[in-house]
């Protein structure tokens, strides 16, 4: 009898023992789940593979789920050029084989619209009345609509250098600017600049002015127009970005008076910059993030995939304006720039002078303190791993 007690009591002991164990393993067990997460952004600085990839990793429950994007199912508007120093624009906003799109970092919550325009001041306009709420625009109207608009605009990521020629017809006697006196052959002529106040406009008057060349007439329109003035020598020359600037030396017999990148310190100087609204900047911080995290990648994948991003953008330029761009003329543009996500402060500071000296910046010398938010892009630099951009 004592036998039996004694092995039923040792039964119950092994059961309570074995059932707290298995207590144990579920609980541990439960703890861990394996699901597909959508990646935003993990695309290093020397990868073209898509950040919207889907892969799959164990994660623990406990781990708190991101928090959406504060434009989700909302959208974003980005506006920019068919010009090529809108490169990252061109590829990162179309069907590109860069694999790298500014939808796909930014993710599926939110939708991206683009909006076109040919002129920089009409785009600060778009910006301003809350039409567009990213732009790729040169500096001049950058810093105009910062100064002149209480400061309503951020510059928050560069996007090139260069690309910008003043060219002159053959028909107008016009030498170049090394030439023996070749700057006083400029007196009297005819001249074009894509818009009123945009850069080129601004680095065009500001030659003039420098080197008081007298008596010349300045028309400022849109590129496309330009370019006709020219092949029909109704202006002598037009101070140009690319790729208009070596479509007129292809199909204007003209010929290169200057490049400008020979009036700056190395070459280097902005010719675009990614502005963003400041009032969308912030309220929507962690988008303004993934932009410019976008457009560092688009800027990396370029610079290490050159000659396939050059056919890109010649694809894209085709697409939305129909230029047809030779190789020729494709390899001779984008020879005179540079994608940098730098957004070579110094020039601008130069820029901003330049306008104010001409009167686009009214009375008062402009402050730019403010202008430049580079914590968006210092954040992704150290995200790809690459050294901070200094402010």
């Amino acid at each position: 009898m004592n036998r039996i007690i004694t092995i039923g009591i040792v039964v119950v002991v092994v059961a309570v023992i074995l059932g707290g164990a298995y207590v144990a393993l579920t609980t541990s067990t439960s703890t861990t789940t394996t699901h597909v997460t959508s990646s935003s952004s993990t695309t290093s600085s020397s990868s073209s593979t898509t950040s919207s990839s889907s892969t799959t990793s164990t994660t623990s429950t406990s781990s708190s789920t991101p928090a959406p994007l504060s434009c989700a199912g909302g959208s974003v508007t980005i506006g920019y050029f068919p010009n090529i120093n809108h490169g990252q624009a061109l590829i990162g906003l179309s069907n590109s084989s860069s694999g790298i799109s500014f939808q796909s970092v930014l993710g599926s919550s939110c939708t991206i619209k683009t909006e076109l325009f040919t002129s920089g001041p009409t785009e600060m306009t778009a910006l301003l009345a809350g039409q567009i709420q990213f732009a790729f625009v040169g500096p001049d109207p950058a810093v105009s609509a910062y100064v002149n608009d209480n400061q309503a605009v951020a510059i928050v990521s560069g996007v090139a250098s260069g690309g910008a020629l003043f060219v002159v017809t053959n028909a107008s006697g016009i030498t170049n600017a090394t030439a023996p006196g070749g700057i006083s052959t400029l007196n009297g002529g005819t001249f074009g600049a894509p818009a009123l106040g945009n850069t080129q406009d601004v680095a065009l008057r500001t030659y003039i002015s420098i080197h008081h060349v007298n008596d010349t007439t300045i028309d400022d329109t849109s590129d496309s127009n330009l370019l006709t003035l020219l092949v029909e020598n109704k202006i002598d020359g037009a101070w140009l970005p690319q790729p208009y600037a070596s479509l007129a030396l292809s199909e204007a017999q003209a010929h290169i008076f200057l490049n400008e990148q020979s009036l700056w310190p190395g070459g280097n100087f902005s010719t675009t910059e990614l502005v963003v609204a400041t009032s969308y900047l912030s309220a929507h911080a962690d988008v303004v993030q993934k932009i410019v995290l976008a457009n560092v990648e688009e800027t990396l994948w370029i610079n290490q995939h050159y000659s396939q991003a050059a056919l890109d953008i010649n694809a894209s330029i085709y697409q939305l304006s129909g230029l047809v761009l030779n190789t020729t003329v494709l390899n001779q543009a984008m020879s005179t720039l540079n994608f940098t996500y730098d957004p070579l402060i110094s020039s601008v500071d130069q820029q901003a002078q330049n306008a104010y000296v001409l009167g686009f910046l009214g009375n008062t010398e402009p402050n730019l303190t403010g202008l430049f938010d580079l914590t968006y892009l210092n954040n992704a630099l150290t995200e790809l791993g690459l050294p901070t951009v200094s402010n």
